[in-house]
């Protein structure tokens, strides 16, 4: 449906806006001979009409978008529906002058007037269209920055309350505390890396892209953490191109990926497994993957598809159909695998 249908309130003001077209004609007609009575009784109801021929434009405008390539047809299509739309303006005018006054019948020079005029009126309708599609277009783009900027500030929120929950802190102190009887020089080192991740996971909420090197890099800090309390079960494989680390991504968008990879599958694991991070750049689209071995006999929790569904929708939010998402099983594998825009960190915008 037209926007400008939607309520009556919209559609009294636009046929408002057609009352100086009205006068303009019936003007014109009094100017040819008519009354000044008939005049307005024939143009009236003929400019009504011809308003909503008008709206037609909006799915003509919906369906082929305006670009250099394209608007040299689309001028023609709009040209034909115009002399279309002004003969059907024609039309009906001298049908009510007939009914009417035939004094109010139109002559050759007013019936050129509502050629030329109907023909401009439908070629501006068409230009108001696309201007109309474009600023909901601006607006929609700002409503997914916006809701992705509070999105990653929930991420972020995140990182704090479910992905660094006390129950993690609690193994990773705990795996600290047996390592000083054992190892001083690696439990410090554990402490040192606990807190870079920390440090890290709060500071990456601030930014709206970070380079995907960053991203990683506390991918991989949290995997450090976790090998303190599964050494060698836990295994880490990586194929990053060097042309893709500076893509910028969002922050935080991978953590809860490999959380997932630790907690429901080589933490299941009795002899442990491989994580497996791949990422690789094609054009202007970088794809990441992060496989890692699984039981199948082992039920998931019940809260294992939240992390997957933030990712899905954060990537749906600020990238819309420019970026995918696929995640599933095969073999004793789970694979999960991102396709986005490789956009420069540089876009990232501190907010207030």
């Amino acid at each position: 449906m037209h926007p400008l249908l939607a309520t009556r309130r919209r559609l009294l003001l636009y046929l408002l806006a057609w009352a100086p077209v009205i006068a303009l004609l019936s003007k014109a007609g009094m100017v040819s001979g008519a009354r000044a009575l008939p005049a307005a009784a024939v143009f009236t109801p003929a400019c009504l009409v011809f308003a909503f021929v008008c709206l037609s434009p909006w799915q003509i405008c919906r369906a082929r978008p305006l670009t250099p390539a394209a608007a040299p047809g689309l001028l023609a299509t709009f040209l034909a529906a115009g002399l279309a739309g002004s003969g059907l303006l024609v039309g009906v005018a001298v049908a009510l002058a007939y009914a009417i006054d035939r004094a109010a019948v139109p002559g050759r020079n007013l019936i050129g007037l509502l050629l030329v005029l109907g023909v401009l009126l439908y070629l501006l309708s068409a230009g108001l269209h696309y201007a109309l599609l474009a600023a909901e277009a601006s607006l929609a783009a700002e409503k997914r920055a916006t809701e992705a900027r509070a999105l990653a500030r929930e991420a972020e929120l995140q990182a704090l309350r479910i992905q660094l929950n006390p129950h993690f802190l609690f193994n990773s102190l705990h795996s600290i505390s047996a390592l000083t009887t054992l190892d001083g020089g690696r439990a410090r080192e554990m402490c040192l890396r606990l807190a870079d991740f920390l440090r890290s996971s709060l500071g990456f909420g601030g930014r709206e892209l970070i380079p995907l090197r960053e991203e990683l890099a506390l991918a991989r800090s949290y995997l450090e953490v976790e090998r303190v309390r599964f050494g060698e079960r836990l295994r880490v494989e990586e194929i990053v191109f060097p042309e893709c680390e500076e893509c910028g991504i969002p922050p935080l968008l991978l953590q809860p990926l490999v959380e997932n990879a630790v907690k429901h599958g080589v933490g299941g694991l009795l002899d442990g497994g491989v994580i497996r991070l791949a990422a690789a750049r094609s054009e202007a689209q970088v794809s990441i993957v992060i496989e890692n071995p699984f039981d199948p006999e082992v039920p998931p929790a019940g809260h294992v598809g939240l992390g997957l569904e933030n990712v899905r929708r954060r990537l749906r939010i600020r990238y819309g159909q420019a970026a995918s998402f696929d995640a599933g099983e095969k073999e004793g594998i789970y694979r999960v695998e991102l396709r986005l825009p490789c956009e420069s960190p540089m876009a990232s915008i501190r907010r207030a």
